[in-house]
């Protein structure tokens, strides 16, 4: 059976073959624990995190003992929001979101909401971007935090992570950034952005599932939170639980893979991605581009074709892999929170489709897709 084309690359990407091949020692001869000290079992392990910690770190520009190994992007999320409401709630109980961040930043939110926490959310233009003014006003004496994503799941727009954090800094506010979607697809320099948490999924970047990281800054200023999972003091005191080596593994490879073939990537994801744009708005000149056109994400492409029913469209392409937004909340018959922050009508947002393509697609797929959604809207 031939399989679809896949242009879901937002939801999950494969696993690069290069990282399971760096996985699959410590599945079988090295199987030791990291935290096992006495034997060379544990030795063996030991050494392999700390590579791939080292290999993360690097990706973002940090130092190998701010990474702190997660199951991914969501506990990250949860570790970095709650942990910091926690710690520093005795110094103020607000924190400064955005209408458009994931379900993943937007619920534990809600929990603090629910626990006397103040939360403000920002509103977005038609192209998916905040008023930085709107932002510095929004500060103040009992604000702790600022949560901004580096790149919405969505519509690809990319936030002004740099000048968001030295609003943060000049306030002495903390910044952190749900990174799932950019880290390996984007530069991404947590000092020269003034980041304090990063959030990261490896499953975003080729690496393996059920793995990902949240950067902690160390100093100017040391970050501290609340652990969330307790239970023998790991990474810090901030995650406890056995390392799951062979994710980190992977981990850490998908990292060194994107940090040596970042810009050409880049390039290749930009190019397949103009090539289906024009492709499409070629053959159906009434679609309606979402997000920003210029300053989004290089793979992403999401569409809203207008007369459309998404659901009724998504069956007719039985022979593509897309989604009509965020794999976490497809199954909401609400039209996509990121869209109706947008101010598009639902009407449109009902008849979105999101692109993504990735490190293993080609050419020759994309003009495929082009000739498939073209016939399924035309039929």
């Amino acid at each position: 059976m031939e399989l679809p084309i896949y242009l879901d690359n937002h939801a999950t990407t494969p696993l690069d073959p290069q990282v399971l091949e760096a996985m699959l020692p410590y599945y079988r001869e090295h199987f030791g624990n990291a935290a096992s000290k006495q034997h060379a079992y544990g030795w063996v392990a030991e050494e392999a995190v700390d590579q791939a910690r080292q290999h993360v770190a690097q990706l973002m520009g940090a130092k190998a003992k701010e990474i702190i190994f997660t199951s991914g992007a969501t506990e990250s999320n949860n570790l970095a929001l709650l942990g910091a409401a926690q710690f520093y709630q005795q110094r103020g109980r607000h924190i400064i979101s955005v209408t458009t961040e994931h379900k993943a930043v937007l619920d534990p939110l809600a929990y603090l909401a629910k626990h006397g926490f103040q939360i403000t959310y920002l509103t977005v233009d038609r192209l998916g971007h905040i008023d930085l003014n709107k932002l510095k006003n929004a500060i103040t004496d009992q604000t702790i935090l600022i949560s901004v994503m580096a790149a919405n799941n969505e519509i690809g727009t990319l936030h002004p992570l740099a000048e968001i954090g030295k609003i943060a800094k000049a306030h002495e506010v903390l910044f952190h950034s749900d990174a799932a979607q950019a880290l390996g697809k984007i530069p991404v320099d947590v000092e020269a952005m003034h980041i304090d948490l990063l959030s990261v999924s490896a499953h975003k970047f080729y690496g393996p599932k059920g793995i990902g990281c949240l950067y902690v800054r160390a100093r100017n200023p040391h970050v501290q939170l609340q652990a969330q999972m307790l239970g023998g003091g790991h990474e810090r005191g901030l995650r406890s639980g056995t390392l799951a080596v062979p994710l980190i593994v992977g981990l850490g490879e998908a990292s060194r893979l994107c940090q040596n073939n970042l810009s050409a990537e880049i390039d290749k994801l930009k190019t397949l991605r103009d090539r289906l744009e024009s492709g499409l708005t070629a053959a159906l000149p009434g679609i309606v581009i979402n997000g920003d056109p210029h300053k989004r994400l290089p793979h992403n492409l999401n569409v809203s074709f207008p007369g459309q029913d998404v659901q009724a469209l998504m069956m007719k392409l039985d022979r593509l892999a897309v989604s009509s937004g965020s794999a976490c909340t497809t199954a909401s018959p609400q039209p996509s929170h990121v869209l109706r922050a947008l101010g598009i009508p639902d009407a449109l947002a009902h008849a979105a489709l999101r692109f993504g393509v990735g490190r293993f697609n080609t050419a020759e797929e994309i003009d495929r897709a082009i000739e498939q959604v073209v016939n399924a809207v035309k039929a």
